[in-house]
């Protein structure tokens, strides 16, 4: 006589990009946005301090990005640990932190522009002057914290 075995369900565990959206849904990913907002905060302001301390700091402008860092910082830790503060201080200091990258953009094109030949000498001024695309960067991470901000937190 044959016993028949009695099957289990089998477990599925989710993988690649289905497993992302899990943690999405399930608001784990919130806060570990916010950890990399932080993070993200400190690694560009420290290279926007050393571009721009190699232009001298030529403009009273370019310590903005700088200051912010440390703010977008605090803001990305607060947020980790406290819903709170996700979901006020976090998008707050982004917000600033990406309306600083575009105004950044702006100004280095201005700079591009004001370079001998101008946009007519494109090639050689965005090689030589200001470099055009960098102040996106710091407003991707301004874009990380509001996202933070805006997706659902863990219980």
């Amino acid at each position: 006589m044959m016993k028949l075995a009695l099957s289990r369900p089998a477990r599925t565990q989710a993988h690649g990009i289905d497993r992302m959206i899990a943690n999405i849904e399930t608001g784990h990913f919130e806060r570990s946005l916010s950890a990399l907002t932080a993070a993200g905060a400190l690694v560009t302001a420290a290279e926007i301090f050393f571009e721009h301390d190699s232009a001298s700091f030529g403009n009273k402008m370019m310590w903005i990005p700088v200051a912010l860092g440390p703010v977008g910082a605090a803001a990305g830790v607060a947020g980790f640990f406290s819903k709170r503060m996700a979901k006020t201080a976090l998008p707050v200091a982004s917000a600033a932190i990406v309306a600083n990258g575009l105004q950044g953009t702006y100004l280095h094109a201005r700079g591009i522009a004001q370079k001998p030949g101008g946009w007519s000498n494109a090639r050689y001024n965005l090689e030589m002057g200001p470099p055009l695309l960098a102040p996106l960067l710091v407003t991707v991470v301004g874009g990380m914290g509001l996202l933070a901000a805006v997706l659902r937190r863990e219980k």
